[in-house]
């Protein structure tokens, strides 16, 4: 079976449901003796409050979502950082020139 998210408002529903049908069922087996309006207003609020608790687990998970939305993954070797290295390096080989071709195809590229 497919796993999934767990819904509290489902599960209060349900429950309410299922105790609604249990109560017409004692009175239906002679256990209970209930008009048979009486359990519809307990049906009306259970569902009410299944509602209310669906909006309550919906705005949690969303605020755990966006909160950790915003927290910034940490920054790891971007690319520009590899050409920043090699243009502050200090010129290789002899003499005072040093052959900075890469530094040059590297802002040929950039632009």
């Amino acid at each position: 079976m497919k796993r999934h998210r767990f819904q509290p408002g489902r599960l209060t529903a349900g429950l309410v449901v299922l105790g609604t049908a249990l109560a017409y069922g004692l009175d239906a087996a002679g256990e209970w003796d209930l008009p048979p309006f009486a359990p519809l207003p307990v049906l009306l609020g259970g569902l009410c409050l299944a509602g209310l608790v669906s909006a309550l687990a919906f705005s949690a998970r969303r605020r755990r979502t966006r909160l950790s939305e915003h927290t910034a993954p940490p920054l790891r070797d971007l690319p520009m950082d590899e050409l920043r290295r090699r243009y502050e390096a200090p010129p290789a080989g002899r003499g005072s020139g040093g052959d900075d071709r890469g530094v040059q195809e590297d802002r040929e590229a950039a632009s």
